[in-house]
């Protein structure tokens, strides 16, 4: 896996593009500044984008390619990125450290993803927000016609709205559903397809 995205972050061009993902934008302008997480943020495209909203940007992948991508995107931004290389499971954040996690596309592997989500929620402040958008288990239909759209071929890399609510059951969700998006970021998000959004609150 981390070859396969070292391999994919090697090109000049932003994978995924420059610009933050749209939903990502949305949200994150509506809540108050404050230090934010984003799990495989890859090239840094929505971290970096945090940074220049003011925000203390934290940022992690597998990928070294996808780190050196980001810190030449904060560069040219001047603007500051923490960003750690390694697996998320691997990696040591403080106990509710951060205002807002956000997982955009961060599609974990299936036999880590509930753990990561425990994760998730353990670096999250009491009081925090979870941001979440990810191609739900939908999505594969939209993936057979239309191979640029992107995404998991797993399905159990996949999301549904039962299991966001199940492994952040301590949230009080003030958006989750699931709905068809057009897509258009870079070369492998292009076109129609079925995702997951959620913003949650952290409860307790």
């Amino acid at each position: 896996m981390k070859q396969f995205w070292n391999d994919r972050y090697a090109s000049e061009q932003f994978a995924y593009g420059q610009e933050p993902n749209v939903f990502f934008k949305q949200e994150l302008d509506k809540l108050k500044k404050g230090k934010i997480l984003l799990p495989a943020d890859g090239e840094g495209r929505n971290s970096v984008y945090a940074a220049r909203q003011g925000w203390e940007s934290f940022a992690c992948d597998i990928s070294i390619k996808g780190k050196e991508k980001a810190m030449k995107l904060a560069k040219s931004q001047n603007v500051d990125l923490n960003y750690s290389v390694g697996d998320f499971g691997d990696l040591s954040y403080e106990d509710q450290y951060f205002d807002t996690i956000a997982l955009i596309y961060a599609h974990f592997p299936a036999e880590k993803k509930h753990e990561f989500h425990r994760l998730v929620d353990q670096y999250l402040k009491v009081g925090g927000r979870l941001v979440l958008e990810a191609f739900s288990k939908n999505h594969l239909q939209y993936n057979s016609k239309n191979s640029k759209v992107g995404g998991p071929k797993d399905i159990d890399m996949l999301y549904s709205v039962d299991e966001i609510r199940n492994d952040f059951s301590n949230y009080d969700f003030e958006l989750l559903e699931e709905i068809e998006t057009y897509l258009s970021e870079g070369e492998y998000h292009i076109g129609r397809g079925s995702v997951v959004r959620c913003v949650g609150r952290k409860q307790s």
